[in-house]
């Protein structure tokens, strides 16, 4: 999400003030405040501008602000003021894998009561994350990491398997250099039985050596998104893995890259709102989280933010063209428990294949 820190926002004909005007009335409050975490930046910042006075005219909570870094640091942070019974903040985002994390160490976060917020009904369960003390993660809004090309020097591939083929790919290529950026997920997809190709050794060896018959096609292994993006706007590779939204504001910008959603999918990940567990502000948690699932206020955070909502477009008001910006499908999920039940062994052999052992 550190990629949120420095894109430019999409434009939006929407405020939100009349976001607002859609949601239910606002509530009867007063001296009600809540503490939420967010990614700074761009991204806390849009939040500050759009959402949270939204939410605080819809129910008269007033929010205050909180930077938090990255889910993995953040965890750390949550965990010695737990320790210390402080709480840095209410309401926070956590990645999936965090949320994982989290939820094996215990103590850490609140269950949810869905009761209490009905507009979680519109999400998919997926987006719901449950362990045996209750709904702890209600999904916030999702990215996309998408297959691109220059539509000037190549076709439209209708399969990630096309960038095996050396007559149109051969060192052309800019890919993740990240184990866990999403390219053994297009692999399990694409070649073996998805998610499910991640369960034993076996499997993962061989989709790190259908990952290595690709190295002659590769061109660039970028750790920066701002590599990949010079590449691309240098035609230094021509095709490759990079965020939905970021290449659609350069070709809106004028630069030839398309994004393209192959017959497997694209990578799908998403941030979810989780409560502190020694927070006093359920309540207040609750309807901010049934105003974030709301239809409107996720189409406003797609206008506003450039995130995907995880929500169905059809309960929303955005338009084809806005949708597509920032969302698509089909959708390749992540194997989240796998990357951290086999986070070493699976790093180490990415590692290997890169560096040509």
């Amino acid at each position: 999400m550190t990629r949120l820190n420095r894109r430019t926002l999409l434009k939006s004909a929407g405020s939100a003030a009349a976001a607002s005007t859609l949601l239910a009335s606002p509530l009867i409050a007063q001296s009600r405040s809540l503490k939420i975490g967010s990614y700074g930046g761009y991204f806390e910042n849009s939040f500050k501008e759009y959402i949270y006075p939204a939410f605080a005219e819809a129910t008269g909570i007033t929010v205050q602000s909180v930077t938090q870094p990255n889910s993995n640091d953040w965890l750390v942070t949550m965990q010695q003021a737990t320790s210390a019974g402080k709480v840095p903040a209410d309401l926070s985002l956590y990645g999936r894998q965090t949320m994982i994390k989290a939820s094996r160490i215990g103590g850490l976060l609140k269950p949810l009561d869905l009761s209490a917020m009905p507009a979680t009904a519109n999400m998919g369960a997926d987006y719901l994350f449950a362990d045996k003390t209750g709904t702890i993660g209600v999904g916030a809004m999702a990215w996309f990491t998408a297959m691109v090309i220059n539509p000037d020097e190549v076709t439209a591939p209708d399969s990630w398997a096309d960038f095996w083929d050396s007559a149109n790919f051969e060192a052309s290529l800019g890919l993740s250099k990240n184990y866990n950026a999403g390219m053994l997920d297009f692999i399990a997809a694409t070649f073996f039985d998805g998610e499910a190709t991640f369960a034993n050794r076996d499997g993962i060896v061989a989709m790190i050596e259908k990952a290595s018959e690709l190295k002659p096609n590769v061109a660039l292994w970028w750790s920066a998104e701002s590599q990949m993006e010079q590449a691309m706007k240098n035609g230094d590779v021509i095709g490759g893995q990079y965020y939905l939204d970021v290449a659609n504001l350069m070709k809106a910008d004028g630069f030839p890259i398309q994004p393209i959603f192959p017959k497997e999918g694209n990578l799908q990940d998403y941030g979810s709102w989780c409560l502190s567990a020694l927070s006093e502000k359920s309540g207040e948690a609750a309807e901010f989280i049934n105003f974030s699932s709301d239809p409107a206020t996720q189409a406003l955070m797609s206008r506003k933010i450039g995130t995907a909502p995880l929500v169905p477009q059809s309960k929303t008001d955005l338009t084809d063209e806005e949708f597509s910006a920032v969302s698509g499908a089909p959708v390749i999920f992540p194997a989240y428990e796998a990357y951290l039940d086999n986070e070493t062994f699976i790093k180490e052999s990415w590692d290997k294949m890169l560096a040509g052992a």
